[in-house]
């Protein structure tokens, strides 16, 4: 056949296709253009779905039954059964407060005053302020904080469904960093890992005090009823900061080039000190002069120090027990106020352990560059050469999920999680027959709004002996 019969041919064949989809009998060019399109999966096995999102994620959140994608200037919600996009906003923050039962995503823009809680499934609208300063999200609690000026603001407490506050506090201002989501209080700070987001547990449980800083002084407010039990000013080489219902007061000291440590822990009521340790390096201070510009690192009501000897340790913030000790080489890298996770001395594995026992929980082939994370549903562990994410049982270690990846832990839910890479999602739905890890007590194991105080069941967020949560009966804390 000749050339110019061949190209006849295609050309009336690509007529007679564009004829057809001009008037509607047949159009291909849309599947043509998905197939064309359509990304390599971003894990083997493969995910349960897979889809590309309008811009690189900031942070994802699974809320219910819906994936929360933040970007950096919308936010948009997708199903977590389909991956199908559900609704999208304009937005500069956003940020999930509740539990699997009731999320609420809350969502604003930068500089402007307010915000908007959205229902994650349909992205209505569920209240609307148009004052507040700054959110902090809890899976029991938000708060938010207006000001009417520059040293007059109140603080108030929501359900995260709620359409009244269950309390108000007055604060003297706040410092010009308390502004949008979540803005640091005076806590501690995670560790972290490469290849897991530092947000992939979701929000937590509101803690029994927070730290507010205002103007160098640290406002210490009881989460339960809103009272202002502490206003504190740190001396010159001191940091503070609140732990496990304790107030601590970190000090710092030069001398014989080199930094000497001391932890005071005060009853937040009576101001008495309810604990010390001297000694413990809390990773606070940098090598110039031992000035303290960190907060501890920890976890919840636990405490990361360092011994004199090089050796980690964990610390219970409630009453100073040492929950965990790590050998000479062992290496701390995930931690709650359940359990630590670390590498072994020869860094060939890592290693689960129950705090204030030495019960071994699990133990894992692994090289000595894994990390790993801890959430109310799997402890994720990210390794390299090959890459790989493995979600695992928390208590026993039972594999939930093993992928061979390059892509990102982002999102721990009841029943999956979420990795991405680039402007890739997807997810991955743990146990291979659809078995899925014990749900924590109560609502991902955490208490409903205000149960911090009295009464409060002890479902993980009362400390490794239920210290935080006094007895119903009237027994004394401890």
């Amino acid at each position: 056949m000749a050339k110019g019969s061949v190209r006849g041919g295609l050309l009336l064949g690509l007529a007679v296709v564009v004829a057809l989809a001009a008037t509607g009998v047949w159009n291909p060019f849309p599947s043509l253009w998905d197939w064309v399109d359509r990304s390599e999966p971003i894990s083997e096995p493969d995910v349960v779905w897979q889809q590309r999102v309008g811009g690189t994620p900031r942070s994802v959140t699974i809320a219910g039954d819906a994936v929360v994608v933040e970007q950096r200037t919308r936010v948009e919600a997708r199903s977590l059964a389909t991956g199908a996009k559900l609704w999208e906003r304009k937005a500069d923050w956003a940020a999930v407060a509740g539990g699997d039962r009731d999320p609420v995503v809350a969502v604003g823009k930068l500089l402007v005053k307010g915000y908007e809680l959205l229902d994650p499934t349909t992205g209505v609208t569920r209240r609307r302020d148009d004052d507040a300063v700054a959110v902090w999200t809890y899976r029991n609690l938000l708060l938010d904080a207006r000001c009417t000026d520059a040293t007059d603001c109140t603080l108030s407490a929501w359900d995260p469904r709620g359409t009244a506050p269950l309390w108000t506090a007055f604060l003297p201002g706040v410092h010009s960093g308390l502004l949008a989501d979540n803005p640091g209080l005076r806590g501690t700070r995670r560790l972290t890992a490469t290849r897991i987001d530092d947000g992939v547990a979701g929000a937590e449980a509101a803690p029994p005090l927070l730290g507010f800083p205002v103007d160098g002084r640290v406002h210490v407010v009881d989460t339960a009823t809103g009272r202002v039990l502490q206003n504190v000013e740190p001396s010159r080489d001191e940091r503070l900061s609140v732990v496990g219902g304790r107030l601590l007061r970190i000090a710092a000291r030069s001398q014989d080039g080199t930094c000497y440590f001391a932890i005071s822990a005060r009853d937040s009521a009576t101001g008495q000190e309810a604990w010390q340790r001297a000694g413990v390096n809390l990773r606070t201070a940098d090598s110039a002069g031992c000035v303290q510009r960190e907060d501890p690192q920890g976890a919840r009501n636990v405490l990361i120090g360092v011994a004199p000897d090089g050796r980690e340790a964990v610390i219970d913030g409630y009453d100073g027990r040492l929950l965990w000790v790590g050998e000479p080489g062992t290496k701390l890298i995930a931690v709650d106020d359940r359990s630590a996770v670390f590498r072994s001395a020869d860094k060939r594995s890592v290693i689960a352990r129950e705090l204030g026992t030495e019960k071994v929980l699990w133990t894992r082939p692994a090289s000595g560059k894994a990390g790993a994370a801890l959430t109310p549903y799997a402890a994720v562990v990210a390794d390299e050469k090959p890459s790989r994410l493995v979600a695992l049982d928390p208590r026993t270690g039972r594999e939930l999920a093993a992928l061979r990846t390059s892509a990102n832990a982002l999102a721990v839910g009841s029943q999956g999680m979420i990795i991405g890479e680039g402007r890739e999602i997807g997810y991955v739905r743990f146990g291979a027959s659809g078995s899925s890890p014990n749900r924590p007590p109560g609502d991902g194991g955490n208490p409903g709004p205000g149960a911090t105080g009295p009464g409060a069941p002890n479902n993980g967020d009362c400390g490794p002996k239920g210290e935080l949560c006094p007895d119903p009966d009237g027994g004394k804390d401890g």
